[in-house]
């Protein structure tokens, strides 16, 4: 009979990341997670500018769920759950567009109507920044508003990202088509910025896909 060879566990899966602000925390999503992602992005306001939602059925949070792994193995997303210590999970934020040549990273989020305004965009904002810079060795963060969104790009801007210009046509959601305002900020940037202000403590292993230079602290 032959034998099964032993199933090697992926580092960065058996020891994930959890990045933990003054208040909020950010973790990868379980199936169990499901419900509270579903009743989060049923609102069509959460997902106006989004190409995807407003969810309909349960197996579409599960679906995006499933899905993360794989994605954080190829280097595709890194997305994580925003998680507050009494309401539980309130968003989504998370690093895409990833160029290891350039050592630059896009940064995107959501969260539920009722965190809006509530300072939980700027902490998360932090968690993900001081991951990208301090632990994944990104130089340069991207990040998009719809020209429509006003509050998105206010939102930016507060927190240290310049407005570089607007790229017409650049998103396709469906059979329509959006300009966005484009942002970025540098690692220098970064270190003037009220994100860098913020207490953030990063734990696990990161995807390798996702190290594109050396990591400046832990």
């Amino acid at each position: 009979m032959d034998s099964i060879a032993p199933v090697t566990p992926v580092p960065h899966e058996s020891d994930p990341l959890v990045v933990r602000g003054p208040r909020l925390m950010l973790r990868y999503a379980t199936l169990e997670d499901a419900p509270r992602l579903f009743d989060l992005a049923t609102d069509p306001a959460v997902t106006r500018f989004f190409s995807w939602g407003p969810y309909t059925t349960i197996e579409q949070p599960e679906a995006y769920i499933n899905a993360q792994p794989a994605k954080r193995e190829s280097g595709e997303i890194l997305d994580f759950l925003v998680v507050d210590p009494d309401d539980g999970p309130i968003g989504v934020t998370g690093l895409a567009e990833i160029a290891k040549r350039d050592r630059r990273a896009t940064v995107g989020s959501w969260l539920g109507h009722r965190w809006w305004g509530s300072g939980a965009n700027v902490e998360a904002k932090a968690m993900i920044a001081a991951l990208a810079f301090r632990r994944l060795g990104v130089e340069r963060l991207t990040a998009w508003a719809n020209t429509r969104n006003g509050r998105s790009q206010r939102a930016l801007e507060r927190i240290g990202f310049r407005r570089e210009g607007v790229l017409n046509g650049w998103h396709r959601h469906g059979d329509q088509v959006h300009d966005v305002v484009v942002y970025g900020m540098l690692a220098a940037a970064w270190e003037r910025s009220p994100l860098h202000a913020v207490d953030v403590t990063i734990e696990g292993t990161p995807p390798p896909a996702f190290m594109v230079g050396p990591a400046a602290s832990q």
